[in-house]
């Protein structure tokens, strides 16, 4: 059979190098690869679909999945995942120092449908006890103005959340117009007027987990629908390649013997990291055994937000979000 040409636009992660480098093959594949910026990648691919398998958004995919769109579709392979306590953002020497405070504060937000920010108003409702609609939601560019959201909303009725399109984020916060900010890329203002909200924020996600068996999913990867209809046999490949790539990564990083990241210990963080997540602790797929049980409880919980917060415009199931034939495999 001859390889199927494709392109992939995904940014330059070591779990995922074995693929895009060529050193593991997706079966029947082609693979032309764009590393590319991934604010880039994610406005590229969700407004115009300009390739064919893409990095994107969790929060854009369930948003679009939640009316059906089959334009897209996911794959278990959770190519970015991110605690986000650190995404808490306040000036520095003000009235605000504990998350309980924001309760009906202005808080900034790069969009409403950032993944990171889902996740971020689920834990102030969900794990600190805050209402949302009680908080004043302005959404802005983080450092620069201009930015929108790139799906449709169903905001609940009473929910507050006005855009602010000739100001950043950044601006607003160090003037004193907003009293926090929640984005995944820092204000260029940190520590410059602007502190992070919970400075020990690792000991405070940890404990999150412990509580919640909450590790946030933060990017998925994503085939172009008609793509995957044509070919079904594509999901599974691909599957399996980035499963065998994040497999050899996390070898890498438990080697003792060499510096396979510039960072020192990284041997001995990854043994953390093990003991905190268990054996496969960056884990892909839903099923029973390796983290899959870890990634079903993320994704219940992130679909529950997504919904109360408008981003979903029903509440989907975890198996609504993938093709069934990446579900299970044979067993021999």
């Amino acid at each position: 059979m001859n390889p199927l040409p494709l392109t992939l636009a995904l940014g330059p992660y070591d779990h995922t190098r074995d693929v895009t480098d060529g050193t593991v093959p997706v079966q029947g594949v082609q693979l032309r690869t764009l590393d590319l910026p991934i604010e880039e990648i994610f406005y590229r691919f969700t407004l115009h679909r300009e390739w064919d398998v893409s990095e994107m958004s969790m929060g854009k995919y369930i948003a679009l999945r939640s009316q059906d769109d089959t334009s897209v579709m996911a794959l278990p392979v959770f190519i970015s995942r991110a605690f986000r306590h650190s995404m808490f953002y306040v000036r520095e020497g003000g009235a605000i120092k504990r998350p309980e405070d924001l309760q009906g504060k202005r808080i900034g937000i790069p969009e409403w449908a950032q993944t990171a920010g889902i996740y971020g108003r689920g834990y102030l409702s969900d794990y600190v006890g805050l209402k949302l609609k009680d908080i004043q939601w302005v959404q802005a560019g983080v450092n620069e103005p201009g930015r929108k959201e790139k799906v449709k909303l169903k905001l609940p009725e009473g929910m507050q959340l006005r855009n602010v399109p000739d100001g950043s984020l950044n601006d607003m916060l160090l003037k004193g117009e907003l009293d926090a900010v929640m984005s995944a890329r820092p204000p260029v203002g940190l520590g410059k007027g602007i502190a992070r909200l919970m400075p020990d924020y690792q000991a405070a996600e940890a404990q999150y987990f412990k509580d919640t068996s909450i590790y946030p999913i933060m990017h998925g990867l994503v085939l172009k629908g008609p793509v995957l209809e044509a070919h079904p046999w594509l999901g599974m490949s691909f599957y399996k390649a980035f499963l065998e790539a994040k497999d050899r990564s996390m070898e890498r990083l438990s080697d003792v013997t060499a510096s396979h990241a510039p960072v020192a210990w990284m041997a001995e963080y990854t043994e953390r990291m093990r003991s905190i997540f268990g054996d496969d602790f960056f884990p892909y797929g839903i099923g029973a055994g390796r983290g899959g049980d870890i990634n079903r409880a993320t994704l219940a919980a992130f679909l529950k937000f997504g919904f109360e917060q408008g981003v979903c415009h029903r509440l989907l199931d975890v198996e609504e979000l993938f093709p069934t034939q990446v579900l299970a495999s044979y067993k021999v």
